[in-house]
């Protein structure tokens, strides 16, 4: 299973519709959405059109409109927006429990590959079904606060939308601040639980 471009936007924007949320901001507009996080707005639309017609985002109209999240952060998992966005987990048809395709192995109960490739979608599934969005935007906003990141969307100013995320990008990190390879959401929040 790889992330495609679609599915890394619509996360990145759910997790900034996330964070907007738990700072109170009501709506925020797709302009925003694609500045914070430097990605197309054209192509965020679309994503977001999608989501929004599987229930996860909704949309006010108006010149004061725009976009939140349609249902509480911590009933949407992350495992449902990735196979909604890039379809099953699974890196081979036969092990897929959403989109079962047979393979061409002459014995499929047998097969030390499908064995394999079914611990993998298993392990991949495990993760991202374990993890709400609110889990997200809470191991986010810890580490801005942590590192002294100013939260996205929680400026009276539009235009400060951005600057959360852009400061983080674009700010020369020291190398010690870089994540790790343990320090991914599970670490951040079962402390030093490791895969």
């Amino acid at each position: 299973m790889k992330l495609s471009k679609r599915g890394e936007y619509a996360l990145r924007a759910l997790i900034n519709l996330g964070i907007a949320a738990k700072v109170g901001r009501r709506l925020v507009r797709v302009t925003e959405l694609a500045r914070a996080e430097d990605l197309p707005v054209k192509f965020l639309e679309q994503v977001i059109q999608q989501m929004r017609e599987a229930g996860y985002v909704e949309s006010e109209r108006g010149k004061h409109g725009g976009y939140r999240l349609a249902k509480p952060a911590d009933q949407i998992l992350i495992g449902q927006v990735v196979r909604l966005i890039d379809g099953p987990l699974a890196p081979i048809g036969c092990v897929s429990q959403t989109a079962y395709m047979p393979c061409n192995c002459p014995d499929e109960a047998h097969c030390g590959l499908r064995m394999l490739m079914l611990d993998v979608r298993n392990a991949i599934a495990a993760i991202l079904d374990r993890y709400s969005l609110a889990d997200v935007v809470e191991v986010t906003t810890r580490k801005m606060v942590r590192d002294g990141i100013p939260l996205p969307f929680s400026g009276a100013d539009p235009a400060a939308a951005a600057v959360g995320s852009r400061v983080a990008r674009k700010a020369n990190v020291p190398v010690a601040a870089r994540l790790s390879p343990a320090e991914g959401v599970v670490n951040q929040i079962l402390g030093d639980y490791t895969i």
